[in-house]
């Protein structure tokens, strides 16, 4: 008997909710005593043309016999279609308790490379075979790609110049903790890729496997961080305690774990350290030189950063000159200096935005700039009464930004290499600029139910090549009120209506990111016409809304797995007589499931939301909740009946299919 147990009791080791108990996957593997080390494969493609690439792999088998063997490794390449393309055989003789590293080569014709756009993958079956014998077998997923970040034209990937759009995360899935579903990672990254984000950043520890391996599969790049924290701590139990202990074989492992993702481009051995800030201690070049030292004996191919807020050639992490990227932590505002300060050295902004927002509320007037809270070691003490931030992108921290103010440096500079904005999705823990009651952050561009704020069109807008028309806030105000309308836009022009009358044609010019009407509310419609060349291509319209009167629910998967793991996300919308969302409606919503499936958590995205989330009840927020269903091991059908008092309910069918 094997028993695993967990003692998170000495609070805090986190800046941010971390989860607690066995949160991923476990993985006990039995082998034969001849076999493939754990971690043993390391695949590489160093030459890659348009006719062929080059395949090497580095295989360590081990011997645990008493006797000498006579093996057999045979590696077959499988293309997309898990079909063998080619295969090569070497022999060995492995000695008594022998432990060997086996390279071979292997051309591969006509390669399909891993880009954004085609995440063409592979597979490496390696076989360990001796007389008749099946030792071991092991399969490897690997991409072909070669990648550069350039000092002077940021980051080439296959020879195409890419800016990075990315976003940090925390591993945190929202109303579900931080219990891994492959199914609710899967969801993230799908609203991310609908965004046009294509990168990132493990946010601050190793991520679980099942991300990296949907991001090889889903074509995002990832860099891939340990360390929130080295030998000097950030709370009074964490990591840093086990520092000397444990620091040189988990960083170990985490390489050996992750190098043949074709995803990750680049590993950041640390974020914001305390060891960075003082100059006249020398722990910080002595550490960052060991962690980079055991990295690039392991893995040579890839770039190392580090993520910094002291953003000075004198930091210690900088100054070591183990970073082949630098990594800048905010100060947008010094993007611009960067080659004069590190002439010859690429650059990414590791970390970036930190602006603030609640899904569905807005301050006026709208181009009026709240930095909350007014220093980083200051309490807030003239924020919203309810705790809320604007969606309006007028609200940050003082150490970040607006989301506009950094993405126009960003979108300039071409040395720039790209940015991971803080944060894609909003994450338990850390409620800047509020206290209690907040209990989830206000950072992310989707909130914590992942129902998309307002700025993420912004990134639409700006990162994708099909036509974007996003228009707010709601249209339910009191007459004589002033409103700004926004809208983010990569159409030619804009006209604004209200009530059918034309508010003015708007148009994006020099480095304007969103377009702006200032007027007086009357209720009705407001619509806006976005045109190319001349040609109306998008409508928007926003109505005010009635008191609430109905239910409506859509799930983002009908059809789903009877594997007692797979999972439904139920969007509910409180809408009045002609199906208009309520904006400010908040609703008490009860959901009953029929059938082979169960309740695994609701949420509303709404930070001061206290209820529990693993409930089937749950109150709207701004018009929105969600609920998550989660099959059991049994084919069937699912009915989701949703409820409110007053309201009209309403019902959907989902399906349990074994082996979907």
């Amino acid at each position: 008997i094997i028993t695993v147990r967990v003692d998170n009791s000495k609070q805090p080791n986190s800046r941010w909710y971390s989860g607690s108990g066995i949160y991923r996957n476990v993985r006990l593997v039995a082998t034969e005593k001849v076999c493939i080390e754990p971690w043993g494969i390391f695949i590489t493609t160093p030459y890659i043309s348009d006719r062929s690439a080059t395949f090497r792999q580095q295989t360590v088998v081990v011997n645990k016999t008493t006797a000498l063997q006579k093996i057999k490794i045979i590696i077959e390449i499988l293309n997309q279609n898990d079909k063998v393309i080619t295969a090569q055989t070497v022999s060995r003789n492995l000695k008594i308790n022998g432990r060997d590293t086996i390279t071979q080569e292997i051309i591969l014709n006509q390669p399909q490379l891993w880009s954004i756009e085609e995440p063409n993958l592979y597979k490496s079956r390696t076989r360990i075979v001796s007389d008749k014998k099946i030792w071991d077998e092991v399969i490897t997923n690997f991409g072909i790609r070669y990648f550069v970040f350039d000092p002077l034209k940021g980051f080439i990937l296959n020879g195409k110049k890419v800016k990075i759009n990315g976003v940090c995360n925390h591993h945190d899935l929202g109303c579900l903790g931080t219990a891994i579903y492959n199914r609710a990672i899967e969801r993230q990254l799908e609203l991310l890729k609908n965004m046009g984000c294509n990168a990132i950043r493990t946010s601050h520890n190793p991520p679980a496997p099942e991300l990296l391996d949907l991001c090889d599969k889903m074509g995002f790049i990832v860099m891939d961080e340990a360390f929130d924290m080295w030998k000097k701590n950030k709370t009074k139990y964490d990591y840093a305690l086990d520092w000397d202990q444990w620091y040189e074989q988990d960083t170990k492992d985490w390489i050996l774990r992750d190098r043949n993702h074709p995803s990750v481009i680049i590993w950041s051995i640390g974020n914001e350290v305390i060891e960075q800030w003082d100059q006249n201690d020398s722990s910080g070049i002595v550490i960052a030189r060991k962690l980079a030292d055991i990295i690039k004996k392991l893995d040579p191919t890839r770039p190392i950063t580090a993520a910094c807020n002291s953003t000075t050639p004198d930091n210690p992490v900088i100054k070591s000159g183990v970073l082949d990227v630098i990594g800048y932590n905010y100060s947008h505002e010094k993007y611009p200096l960067i080659p004069e300060v590190y002439p010859g050295k690429p650059f990414i902004a590791t970390e970036t935005v930190s602006a603030l927002a609640t899904r569905g509320y807005y301050d006026m007037p709208s181009d009026s700039i709240r930095r909350w809270p007014p220093r980083w070691d200051l309490p807030l003490l003239t924020g919203n009464p309810d705790h809320t931030c604007s969606s309006y992108d007028n609200c940050s921290t003082p150490w970040g930004s607006t989301h506009e103010e950094t993405w126009r440096v960003i979108k300039k500079y071409d040395f720039i290499s790209g940015m991971f904005i803080w944060t894609g999705f909003d994450y338990l823990g850390e409620p800047t600029p509020y206290d209690w009651p907040s209990r989830s952050s206000y950072f992310g561009i989707i909130d914590l139910a992942g129902f998309p704020k307002d700025v993420y069109y912004l990134y639409q807008s700006e990162w994708l090549t099909k036509p974007v028309l996003h228009v707010f806030p709601h249209w339910n105000w009191n007459v004589g009120d002033t409103i700004d309308i926004w809208a983010y836009t990569n159409c030619d022009e804009v006209e604004l209506f209200i009530n059918g009358i034309s508010m003015g044609i708007k148009k994006k010019e020099g480095e304007m990111l969103h377009l702006q009407w200032r007027v007086p509310y009357t209720p009705g419609c407001v619509s806006a016409v976005g045109r190319i060349q001349g040609k109306n291509v998008l409508t928007k319209v926003i109505n005010t809304a009635n008191s609430p009167k109905a239910l409506k629910a859509e799930a983002d998967r009908t059809e789903l797995s009877a594997n007692g793991k797979d999972l439904s996300f139920i969007t509910i919308r409180v809408v009045d007589e002609k199906g208009t969302i309520v904006p400010t409606a908040d609703n008490k919503i009860k959901v009953k499931i029929e059938g082979p499936a169960d309740i695994i958590g609701m949420d509303n995205g709404c930070q001061t939301s206290l209820g529990p989330f693993k409930t089937n009840e749950r109150k709207a927020f701004n018009g929105l909740c969600l609920a998550v269903i989660r099959t059991r091991e049994q084919e069937g059908e699912i009915t989701v009946k949703v409820e409110s008092e007053a309201l009209k309910s309403t019902e959907i069918r989902l399906q349990s299919i074994r082996n979907k």
